[in-house]
């Protein structure tokens, strides 16, 4: 027993200490803030046009990172097919890789290539422009979203699906009845988690879009401009803004994560 709470509280000791700094990191920004002055760079158009901005672009490139990464991950959980382990070693790519670098990948690929020129002369405009910021934030997160609904997938037991397919219903029957209810926790975790990454992005969302005020200005790219600018006063109540949209949306997800309502 002595010895275990020895070990206890090292494990303890550990968890305060990260705890304690990233409490000191949070201070030392509340602390830094001239409150007289928050409210009105709060309450600017600009930082209000930001936040507007990164809630829309972050949703968006969510929901169709989602609308992607639920199937590729299907694919990847339940389905055997030549190249399985390349293609799940690609799909890692955009984690491992520099946003920024993306960000340059991208940009290269729909300036000088020829479908790319075609994309952004007949379909969409991604340059500079918001649908940018979007694309950005859709390959950041894609892959993401894609390994965290892997391994919800892989956590449900295969023998559900198999017996809903003894009775005579299809593959894409025991999916949509079977598999895709039983994950729906996961489901939902992964797209809090994917947005949060998306409303945070920075690197590949600047070198893409560019960092345009009133157009392309997300929240990350408003604490850029800030900094540039010399205003760390400004940047400091952006940085609150989105640690209190992180803190927000954590604490609901627990909420409902024990209230039971997305199971």
């Amino acid at each position: 027993m002595k010895k275990d709470t020895a070990f206890n509280l090292i494990l303890l000791s550990t968890l305060t200490v990260i705890i304690l700094f990233l409490l000191i990191l949070i201070f030392s920004v509340v602390g830094y803030i001239n409150w007289n002055k928050a409210a009105g760079i709060f309450l600017s158009r600009e930082i209000l046009f930001a936040i507007k901005l990164s809630l829309i672009t972050s949703t968006v490139s969510s929901v169709l990172a989602m609308a992607l990464a639920v199937p590729a991950a299907l694919a990847l959980s339940r389905l055997e097919f030549f190249g399985k382990s390349v293609v799940d070693t690609l799909i890692d790519l955009p984690i491992i890789i520099s946003p920024v670098a993306l960000g340059a990948v991208l940009l290269v690929f729909l300036n000088n290539t020829s479908l790319g020129r075609f994309i952004e002369r007949n379909i969409f405009e991604f340059t500079f422009e918001v649908s940018g910021i979007i694309l950005a934030q859709f390959i950041v997160i894609l892959a993401l979203a894609i390994r965290l609904l892997k391994s919800t997938f892989d956590g449900i037991d295969t023998r559900y699906e198999n017996v809903i397919r003894t009775l005579g219903a299809t593959r894409s029957k025991a999916v949509f009845f079977v598999t895709l209810p039983m994950a729906k926790q996961g489901i939902f975790a992964a797209f809090v988690l994917t947005w949060t990454r998306a409303i945070g992005e920075f690197g590949a969302t600047v070198t893409l879009a560019g960092a345009a005020k009133m157009k392309t200005e997300t929240l990350p790219v408003a604490i850029f401009l800030s900094l540039a600018g010399a205003d760390v006063q400004r940047a400091m109540v952006i940085i609150l803004i989105l640690f209190f949209i992180a803190v927000l949306v954590l604490f609901a997800v627990r909420s409902i994560g024990k209230r039971g309502l997305y199971y």
